[in-house]
């Protein structure tokens, strides 16, 4: 293995032929090759034949998972949301292969970034000194280090890649059409609808405006928490595929030092974490859907001790109607008190829960149940997750892995359709927040934080 790092990319392949070439290629042979596996099992018993099965999707899956690993933009981030919501309609085989897609990828060379800036900004890019060297680079763009030459300012420029925002709707017919080819997807209209979300939430990922207005509504809606930074956004040097904000400094989620934090630091900004998603759900309506760690850094103050949490990428900030962010508050407050008549008279009225039995639908609220297990009183949680003082142990408790192992029994049992895409945010929402919360080994009451959300809307459910 070389000792070199790679050479930076001269450009970004977003070319509809010479990908669909690519992909269609893989296509066929990993149908070719499923359809042999599968022929030669027909005659094994019915046990072996399914493990014949499993076995050669998992390979077919690996295989399309590398190819579309080489073709990077907008292909990487499709795959990923895929893996991260495609757990309804995805096999357990393509879902673990789609997971291993890394959103870190080469960087574009200067020389091509420079081109973009210079295209993009014309002469206000002389009111900037941009670093040549990436902060990051990500399957849909990359990010550098800036400093306004007239007062020293600190910004950061997120700029995405040529031909990318173009490129979103091709890619997306050529993976659905790779995976069909290669047997791994339904063909139901389930699944078609999910593709056009899948399209939706791709389309807001490369909406630089719209995630400048989105950052400049969160900033607006924190800025007086000390607890929280949010970028400032600079619309005079932002552009349809340039996005200008303030740089902001801070470490990783899991970052040595963060984690070496005294354990009252680091359950602050475990609370402070948690509070932002109970804000998001009872308050504002619009929730950050994206659960990945890099949205998140960690700004230690050494004088204070006052850390905070910035929060970065508004791409995936989704806007919830009115009937369904509802729903989400009214399980959350059945569950808070563990209440079952009030969880079923919640979950009328929606044809997710309404096409359920009665059994089906107490065995989703004993998932939720299990889910809002850290809110819950501390008679209702198995003592070896508390301390002594009655705080929640989360990394003891594991709570993110019961309760995803709880849903797949879950599934298992109940007949249902695919649950509506809010609420698979909102799971995924919490997952990731509970991750967080695992990593850092948070001890705390987390109980009286949401109580005052949760009375707010039983106040205002009584008087509606």
């Amino acid at each position: 293995m070389s000792d070199f790092p790679p050479l930076p990319l001269r450009r970004v392949k977003t070319g509809a032929l010479e990908r669909r070439f690519t992909l269609v290629k893989a296509g066929v042979v990993a149908g070719a090759r499923l359809a042999v596996a599968s022929a030669g099992s027909l005659f094994a018993e019915a046990g072996t034949r399914q493990e014949v099965r499993r076995d050669a999707l998992s390979r077919q899956a690996e295989y399309l998972v590398d190819e579309l690993g080489k073709l990077k933009g907008s292909i990487v981030k499709i795959g990923q949301m895929m893996a991260l919501y495609g757990e309804h309609f995805l096999s357990p085989e393509v879902t673990q292969a789609l997971h291993k897609l890394n959103d870190s990828t080469t960087a574009l060379a200067w020389e091509a970034i420079e081109t973009v800036l210079k295209d993009e900004l014309g002469d206000r890019l002389l009111d900037l000194e941009v670093s040549p060297e990436p902060l990051g680079a990500a399957s849909l763009g990359q990010v550098h280090r800036a400093r306004r030459r007239r007062d020293g300012r600190e910004l950061c420029l997120k700029i995405q890649y040529p031909g990318v925002a173009d490129a979103v709707d091709s890619d997306l017919d050529l993976v659905t059409h790779l995976m069909r080819l290669s047997r791994l997807v339904p063909q139901t209209r389930e699944f078609e609808d999910w593709l056009e979300e899948v399209r939706h939430m791709m389309h807001r990922e490369v909406n630089y405006p719209l995630e400048l207005e989105t950052t400049r509504r969160f900033h607006d809606l924190l800025q007086n928490d000390k607890r929280f930074i949010v970028p400032e956004v600079f619309p005079e040097y932002s552009t349809e595929h340039v996005l200008c904000t303030s740089y902001e400094p801070g470490l990783s989620i899991n970052h040595p030092d963060v984690l070496a934090l005294p354990q009252e630091r680091r359950n602050a900004l475990a609370l402070a974490a948690l509070d932002l998603c109970a804000r998001e759900i009872f308050l504002w309506g619009e929730i950050q859907t994206d659960p990945n760690f890099g949205n998140y850094l960690i700004h230690i103050d050494p004088t204070t001790g006052q850390d905070r949490l910035v929060c970065l990428d508004f791409g995936a900030v989704r806007d919830f109607p009115p009937d369904l962010i509802n729903l989400a508050r009214g399980l959350t407050e059945a569950a808070f008190d563990r209440d079952m008549p009030l969880m079923l008279q919640a979950m009328q009225g929606f044809g997710f829960f309404d096409q359920m039995s009665l059994q089906g639908r107490e065995r989703f609220a004993r998932l939720l149940f299990l889910a809002i297990e850290p809110f819950a009183r501390p008679e209702d949680v198995d003592s070896s997750f508390l301390d002594d003082q009655g705080n929640y142990l989360w990394a003891m408790s594991q709570l993110h892995k019961r309760t995803m192992a709880m849903a797949a029994r879950t599934a298992t049992h109940v007949s249902f359709s695919a649950p509506p895409k809010e609420l698979m945010f909102v799971s995924r929402k919490l997952m990731g927040a509970y991750t967080f919360m695992t990593v850092i080994d948070a001890k705390i009451q987390a109980r009286a934080l949401l109580l005052p959300y949760v009375n707010a809307w039983r106040q205002q459910r009584t008087q509606s």
